[in-house]
């Protein structure tokens, strides 16, 4: 749907300036944007790109010279990847999950649909399960028994919600996200392999067959308001109590929590991040792309963790971490920069043992 630039910057609460009657029906990147685009030129770095395509008028950072850049009309922004926030949501032409309920999706008789729920085929809900208004199911999705579900729901294909999970208004599940699948719990008749390194630090252990034997999950997963889970992420169920997710918290694709565990509200989980079960994760949170969280630990609030580090050990509110292990920012990067001299000192080292100990010494040494 076409919008006018006066429309637009009404819309985003942003100054416009030139011919505000302009009409786009989309954004695109400056060097493919047609005349019916609006450019997303938010730097110097992307507005050189409007030389190779054709816009007409274009979204700039704050006191950019659009008259030179060749535009009709400029919508200003003083925070661009705020801005490209709300003009991708008003452009957004959503999905088309069709109307009602469709005739191929089974709803158990028992199960509760709310006012305006449009439900794709082939998607099952199951028994005493209760989904709110404005529910948006697409295809192949599985609901299971007695699960409860708040307003204004989406949930996309294949996506799948295991028994007596409970979630809050606004959740969405994106392509195969799943919720409340069995924790990983086994036990061993007699203490483990993994169970002696761990309990001694030691490799050495005494080695025996032994055969796993499942830990059922008896507890369910909790979910507050306006939680995104990522595709093909997962949320196991708890062993006892549920695992937890607070209000507001975003989870990328290719994500994995474990049983147990406790997140708060308004954190952010990147792509491939695992949180191992039974850790506690406070509120915003932040955890980069491919971090480890090991069991049974404490993360406070407000705590950011680098991308790919490994927390073995309780962290304090506010602290930033990087690195394996995950050590204080500023620790990290003063061990990097000596992990990089390292060639340099093993040469020098060698040097002197060669000076003190003479040729062959060193090499009987080694």
């Amino acid at each position: 749907m076409p919008h006018t630039i006066a429309e637009i910057a009404r819309a985003l609460g942003l100054s416009a300036e030139g011919a505000l009657d302009l009409t786009i029906t989309h954004a695109a990147e400056p060097a493919s944007a047609g005349p019916d685009a609006l450019a997303m030129a938010t730097t110097p770095k992307y507005a050189a790109g409007l030389a190779q395509g054709q816009a007409r008028a274009a979204m700039v950072w704050a006191g950019a010279d659009w008259r030179a850049m060749g535009l009709q009309a400029a919508i200003f922004a003083p925070r661009p990847r705020w801005a490209m926030a709300g003009i991708c949501e008003m452009l957004d032409p959503g999905y088309d999950f069709g109307g009602g309920v469709h005739p191929q999706a089974f709803i158990h008789p028992s199960a509760e649909i709310g006012a305006d729920a449009q439900i794709g085929p082939f998607t099952s809900i199951g028994p005493r399960t209760k989904i709110g208004p404005g529910a948006r199911i697409a295809a192949n999705v599985t609901v299971a028994e007695d699960v409860v579900i708040g307003a204004d729901v989406i949930l996309h294909a294949g996506a799948r919600i295991g028994a007596r999970c409970v979630i809050g208004d606004r959740y969405i599940g994106q392509p195969n996200s799943v919720v409340g699948g069995c924790g990983f719990s086994f036990v061993t008749p007699e203490p483990s392999g993994a169970e002696d390194v761990r309990a001694t630090l030691s490799g050495e252990r005494l080695l025996r067959a032994q055969k796993w034997h499942r830990i059922q999950s008896l507890g369910a997963v909790r979910i507050g308001d306006d939680v995104e889970l990522g595709a093909n992420s997962s949320i196991d169920r708890g062993t006892i109590r549920d695992t937890v997710i607070g209000s507001g918290t975003k989870i990328d694709s290719v994500c994995q929590i474990g049983h147990n565990v406790q997140m708060g509200e308004d954190c952010m989980m990147c792509g491939m991040a695992g949180v191992a079960g039974s850790a506690r994760i406070g509120n915003r949170v932040l955890l980069a792309g491919k971090v480890a969280v090991n069991d049974n630990i404490f993360i406070g609030d407000d705590v950011i963790v680098g991308g790919a580090s490994r927390v073995y050990t309780n962290v304090p509110a506010g602290r930033t971490v990087l690195g394996d292990p995950a050590t204080k920012l500023e620790t990290q990067l003063e061990i990097r920069k000596v992990l990089r001299r390292l060639p340099r000192l093993s040469a020098h080292v060698a040097a002197l043992q060669e000076a003190v100990f003479g040729k062959q010494s060193v090499k009987d040494k080694d």
